[in-house]
């Protein structure tokens, strides 16, 4: 059977929120991956990495897991009404809604997120509630069929809680295998709680300028939404 299985394209994502669950889902029995984009074909990510859309909202057919990634473009994804309404549209008819990262607060724009558990990246985690969700502060938070990933590389973890979930441990875990996946970082500086404080602060003084920005959009977006 035909699993569809959509992770949505667009300048500036992050791509390994977008590659990570990318190279996990496609091991599903059946998967068929699309890589949907205002338009086919290729588009830059943040880092300079060229990814190629394989299909358009309005081409896209109804999909089974649909997954918003996050980055420095979701900016643009939150004032947009064609992407917006694309997600509404495949939300009611999806077995599983998703997100990576800050593509959380994507979900969150389009109203997907009301009374929900969700996570997303520690440095954006505050502008969940606003959207109308409940934080939680996990690698991976499920609420009913809504699936979101903390940050980057807990699209990894997530795609894996959800292959598990629809076909099994067994089947997860000989895709960790087959992907060595068997984190051992040689830093314990992953996570606000565990990296030393002056990289906190340095981190979190690099980023006050996009996270100032955030904060303002969200609080828009939130006014949009009467929340």
């Amino acid at each position: 059977m035909t699993l569809n299985i959509g992770l949505l394209l667009f300048p500036d994502v992050q791509q390994l929120d977008l590659t990570g669950p990318y190279e996990v889902l496609a091991g599903l029995p059946g998967a068929q991956m699309h890589l949907v984009a205002a338009e086919a074909g290729p588009v830059r990510a943040s880092t300079g990495l060229t990814l190629t859309a394989t299909t358009d909202y309005a081409s896209c057919p109804q999909l089974d897991i649909l997954c918003v990634p996050g980055g420095a473009g979701i900016a643009a994804l939150m004032r947009d009404a064609t992407v917006l309404d694309f997600l509404r549209r495949q939300a009611p008819g999806a077995r599983y809604v998703t997100s990576v990262c800050t593509g959380a607060l994507v979900l969150g724009a389009a109203g997907l997120l009301r009374g929900k558990r969700a996570t997303t990246h520690w440095n954006a985690h505050h502008l969940l509630a606003p959207l109308g969700a409940i934080p939680v502060q996990a690698r991976v938070v499920r609420d009913g069929n809504l699936f979101t990933g903390g940050g980057v590389t807990a699209g990894i973890d997530f795609a894996l809680t959800l292959v598990a979930e629809i076909a099994g441990p067994e089947a997860a875990q000989s895709i960790q295998l087959g992907l060595e996946y068997a984190p051992a970082p040689p830093f314990e500086a992953g996570s606000p709680e565990t990296a030393p404080p002056a990289i906190l602060a340095g981190v979190r003084d690099k980023t006050a300028a996009n996270r100032k920005a955030r904060e303002a959009l969200v609080a828009e977006v939130a006014k949009g939404l009467g929340l």
